[in-house]
């Protein structure tokens, strides 16, 4: 049996490999499965945060959950388009209940549900393809992360926020998410997939840093040596918001089979 600081590995892995079959069969199938997906982990990582942040008001968890996935039916199933607006709804409700750190909650939730409102956008603007991107850079990001920081370790990147990450770490995210940047389209992507990477990285920070707030260890214990919806997808969630700007603002070269 694995011991050590590789003790969690082999949980990790079935857990990985898991989440990865049920996203890849969604991202295939498109239509209702995939917004399906998107709908039910974004509702999920509301109802994370908002149990954090407002462990006293037990009740308003679920509501927010709920509230944050109906904003995306609605806005997938808008026919001229998503209703971005719709994205602040679930976050201004949780703040106006909450009695404290209601900013958090505003601005944490309306990132969770704008991100989700993105997913249901790359999807729609070109296929599989930018969803695969995105995924792929974060999950290289983290791997490369995870292995670099076990095996080499050295200085922290910020201790006092996220102890377990070093510099060997996140410079390796950065390196990974480049290599499959550009794989799937030379430097620019490349280029474009190393701030991703680095906007995952911050993305992990920022929960850490909500969850050492709310003196947690986990967002919560659904995924087995993950932790939570949140602990698993906050990198996703983060790097997704820049590549939705990039993508409204600068534009980005479409893939060839588009």
């Amino acid at each position: 049996m694995a011991s050590g600081k590789w003790g969690d590995l082999p949980t990790r892995i079935l857990s990985a490999v898991v989440m990865l079959a049920i996203g890849a069969g969604a991202i295939y199938s498109g239509g209702l499965a995939y917004v399906g997906l998107i709908v039910l982990v974004v509702g999920g990582m509301a109802w994370e945060l908002t149990r954090m942040v407002a462990p006293d008001r037990t009740w308003l968890a679920p509501l927010v959950g709920v509230l944050s996935s109906a904003v995306l039916v609605i806005s997938a199933s808008t026919v001229p388009g998503f209703l971005v607006e719709l994205a602040v709804v679930p976050g201004l409700f949780a703040a106006l209940l909450a009695r404290k750190d209601r900013f958090i909650l505003l601005a944490y939730t309306s990132m969770l549900v704008f991100s989700g409102l993105g997913l249901l956008m790359l999807y729609d603007a070109q296929g599989m393809f930018l969803v695969i991107w995105l995924i792929a850079v974060v999950v290289a990001t983290d791997v490369a992360g995870y292995f670099a920081g076990k095996a080499i370790g050295g200085k922290k990147f910020w201790p006092s926020i996220s102890p377990k990450k070093t510099w060997s770490g996140i410079l390796a995210g950065w390196l990974a998410a480049a290599c499959v940047g550009g794989a799937l389209g030379g430097e620019e992507l490349a280029l474009v997939s190393a701030f991703m990477s680095f906007a995952s990285q911050l993305g992990d920070i920022l929960e850490s840093a909500i969850k050492r707030r709310a003196g947690v260890k986990d967002s919560s214990n659904l995924i087995p040596g993950h932790g939570g919806l949140l602990d698993r997808f906050d990198g996703l969630i983060a790097a997704n918001v820049v590549l939705v700007l990039a993508l409204l603002v600068l534009g980005l070269p479409h893939h060839p089979g588009y």
